[in-house]
């Protein structure tokens, strides 16, 4: 493979595929933190052209991180598939970009090509594509799944609701519950971030959220987002979880500073499948976010869109029901500013589709980044148009627990009238049975939490 170019008189010599991969992305801070970002807009030209000139096939032959020294890439080689791969092998990522914002090139097609690519073909690919093409690409696939209810058809947009509270108060966070109820969101998940993370809290809060599901016949699943041990240690002792979650890395050394390795993501996952209380056979939640491998020093010099693939990587190994990016979550250190954000999260959003897994995204922010919530929404309407599975709903846009910016449970309201999306069907069918909905529209009940304090509940 070629490391060397000229452009204009000048001669740019890279070292490595590594350092093709990271100069070659778009400005982000966290690279520059890192110091392994391009230094002017002509060196990050130079190194996308030669990334454009790249054989699939010799990305494949000069990895990153080698299989022998991190656990996730030999993870990511055993589960490709090697017929799709061997198709596409000798393509360069200019022709593997072309191919996929094809018009004659549909979404079932794209998944099935994305089975022979390794996660760092598909960053690659990404890092050549505007963020038009992000959306147009991302918008052909559909990834349904299936927990207790379906999501990610053609036409819908779920939330999770997020119903957090600083001091894990049962009472407050059922009627934050009832009031993302009240705006049609909670199809994707009903799933809080607790405060106290044991086992026997984590027990308390998936009681409530179970017994209120029961109450109301809502289809949906529940789940909290404690350590992926003491979600275990819970179910073990009976505590009703339909999914159970971990927070994912890029590199084998960053999952050990989460705490996880894929030994005890294996026993998780045969943890939920035996004792969870879930009917269908998707039943993980997985949450990344650029930049965390850098937080834990075990980013290993690669760029962090590159390692976000990487999550997506060992995600799809465990064919989750949910996955999302917490995409401005840790703050300006690796995502400066708004448009560092917007960039993020539409290649977070299309990297994990071209995985083939359902993905959602957390549009926000931290309050010392240079963002505000008009960027947010901005954001929001790029992922719906783009076909995102799913936003976050946390009331008001500001979670009390966590003390960072989101989308609010009537934005997701707001942005399926907008763009005449829909709840999942089964929960839009709920909302309707219930007189929250009517004819695709939220009713004159919508939004008023009061409303499940009025009413007897459905057995």
């Amino acid at each position: 493979m070629n490391k060397k170019i000229s452009i204009l008189g000048k001669t740019y010599q890279f070292n490595s595929l590594k350092e093709i991969m990271a100069k070659a992305n778009e400005e982000k801070s966290g690279d520059q933190l890192a110091k392994i970002a391009a230094n002017d807009v002509s060196e990050r030209i130079a190194a996308k052209y030669l990334l454009s000139e790249t054989r699939l096939c010799d990305m494949r032959e000069n990895p990153l991180l080698s299989p022998e020294e991190d656990e996730v890439t030999k993870l990511i080689e055993s589960d490709l598939d090697e017929s799709e791969y061997n198709k596409i092998k000798n393509w360069t990522l200019s022709e593997l970009r072309e191919y996929l914002l094809s018009r004659e090139v549909d979404g079932e097609t794209m998944l099935k090509v994305g089975r022979g690519l390794t996660s760092e073909m598909i960053a690659g690919v990404t890092k050549l594509m505007t963020n038009l093409d992000l959306i147009q690409a991302a918008s052909k696939i559909r990834v349904i799944t299936t927990c207790n209810a379906s999501m990610g058809q053609n036409g819908v947009l779920a939330g999770r609701a997020q119903p957090n509270h600083p001091s894990d108060s049962l009472q407050g966070i059922r009627a934050s519950l009832y009031e993302a109820l009240s705006y049609g969101i909670g199809d994707a998940v009903i799933g809080i971030n607790p405060v106290i993370d044991t086992s026997s809290s984590v027990k308390e809060i998936l009681l409530m959220t179970k017994e209120v599901m029961n109450t109301w016949n809502i289809p949906t699943q529940n789940c909290v987002l404690a350590h992926v041990t003491t979600q275990m240690k819970a179910i073990q002792q009976g505590a009703p979880a339909d999914l159970i979650f971990q927070s994912l890395a890029g590199t084998e050394k960053a999952n050990d500073a989460f705490g996880i390795n894929i030994e005890l993501l294996d026993e998780a996952n045969e943890l939920i499948y035996k004792e969870g209380t879930a009917t269908g056979p998707n039943r993980w939640y997985f949450e990344t976010g650029q930049g965390s491998e850098l937080s834990s020093e075990s980013h290993h010099d690669i760029d962090q869109v590159t390692l976000e693939a990487r999550c997506y990587g060992l995600a799809r190994h465990y064919k989750p029901f949910m996955v999302n990016t917490v995409v401005g979550f840790i703050g300006p250190e690796y995502l400066y500013d708004s448009k560092q954000v917007t960039r993020a999260g539409l290649e977070d959003h299309f990297m994990a589709k071209l995985h083939g897994l359902p993905m959602g995204v957390d549009v926000c922010y931290t309050n010392h980044m240079k963002a505000d919530q008009n960027d947010m929404d901005n954001l929001a309407v790029l992922l719906a148009s783009a076909g995102v599975n799913f936003l976050i709903g946390v009331p008001m846009a500001d979670d009390c627990m966590l003390n960072y910016q989101s989308t609010s449970y009537h934005d997701i309201a707001t942005l399926r009238e907008l763009l005449h999306l829909s709840p999942a069907p089964a929960f839009e069918r709920w909302l309707e049975d219930i007189g929250l909905m009517e004819n695709g529209k939220l009713t004159k009940r919508a939004g008023d939490p009061t409303f499940f304090l009025s009413q007897r509940g459905v057995h």
